[in-house]
């Protein structure tokens, strides 16, 4: 029943949004989602984006910002948007690799050498060609940019400086056999868990650490179960997708896709000047609170996860060729 329920709500938002496009061409309001807080720079940069197509179109188009999950997570998101209940989400390339299955190749370990690297293969040729992939896929989503999800390292009970170190200490890793295989080379033992479970395993012993990037391992207040190193790997550098519903776009003018695209480019590189600045900000927070930045060899974690590259990175071997050859 709840399903039916929503699956009519989500029928009666599209009709809704539809007429909104016949009988009120002037006044189009895009909802866009995010599961990350309000002041998250995901959210702030899309907010932004709202604005730039509000003023460029003299009120014509507005935007409202939903933070915080508060339309579903990510799944229900993708599946709103997919039908144009929700016109414009912030999501996870995983959602999309199905379908559009090169953006998997950004999942691998050290498949970037650092952020500058990531930002440049998204920024070129390679970014806009996996744009294009998604949007031309049956996805029913066209994507407008990249965001940055920053680079991903090991937070850890014990003083991690080297693989030999992680033998028998068990990582949470994201739900995907890529990731858990990722810390089964570094050392580690992967356990695959939900996010939102993290912090109670932590706190009883279940795990003995997990990875994310510094603002994530702040705001989940990881940071306070006895996680008291942080060991710079960067082994996961895994940027985001900016998408439309398809069933929005259809109804656009050629001036507004032109548009939309235009301030989401801007909204790519707005965020990353936020991101930058988050991360730093937590960074701080995260050493005030006695959390130790421990500086690693990052070749040895490289070469440990060398067969993890061979195993899934065959179907990808050109688009990786280009990737290292980006400069």
């Amino acid at each position: 029943m709840t399903f039916r329920r929503n699956f009519v709500a989500a029928a009666v938002a599209v009709v809704t949004f539809s007429a909104s496009f016949s009988t009120m061409a002037q006044n189009i309001v895009l909802k866009a989602s995010d599961t990350h807080p309000a002041g998250y720079p995901t959210v702030v940069a899309v907010e932004n984006m709202g604005k730039k197509l509000e003023a460029a179109t003299n009120g014509r188009i507005k935007l409202q910002m939903f933070p915080g999950a508060v339309l579903g997570q990510e799944k229900e998101v993708v599946e709103q948007t997919q039908i144009g209940a929700i016109q414009i989400a912030r999501i996870s390339l995983g959602v999309v690799g199905p379908v559009a299955p090169d953006v998997d190749v950004f999942n691998m370990p050290f498949v970037f050498r650092d952020i500058a690297h990531m930002r440049a293969v998204i920024d070129g040729p390679i970014g806009a060609e996996l744009l294009d992939k998604v949007s031309n896929s049956p996805a029913r989503l066209i994507a407008l940019g990249w965001m940055d999800g920053g680079s991903r390292s090991l937070y850890t009970k014990k003083l991690v400086k080297t693989p030999a170190d992680l033998k028998g200490v068990k990582v949470r890793m994201m739900g995907n056999p890529l990731f858990v295989d990722t810390m089964n080379a570094m050392g580690g033992n992967g356990i695959s868990m939900s996010y939102g479970e993290v912090f109670s395993a932590l706190q009883t012993g279940v795990i003995d650490g997990a990875e994310n990037n510094p603002p994530s391992f702040y705001t989940s207040n990881h940071y306070t179960t006895g996680a008291k190193y942080y060991a710079q790997t960067n082994h996961l550098i895994i940027p985001e997708l900016l998408v439309m519903s398809k069933v929005t776009w259809d109804k656009l003018s050629a001036e507004d896709r032109a548009l939309v695209k235009k301030v989401a480019r801007e909204a790519q590189m707005d965020q990353r000047v936020l991101w930058d600045k988050s991360v730093a900000d937590y960074s701080a927070k995260l050493k005030a609170a006695g959390i130790e930045f421990v500086a690693v060899d990052q070749k040895l974690f490289y070469d440990a996860t060398a067969p993890v590259r061979a195993k899934y990175g065959v179907k990808f071997a050109d688009l990786m060729k280009r990737i290292d050859a980006t400069k």
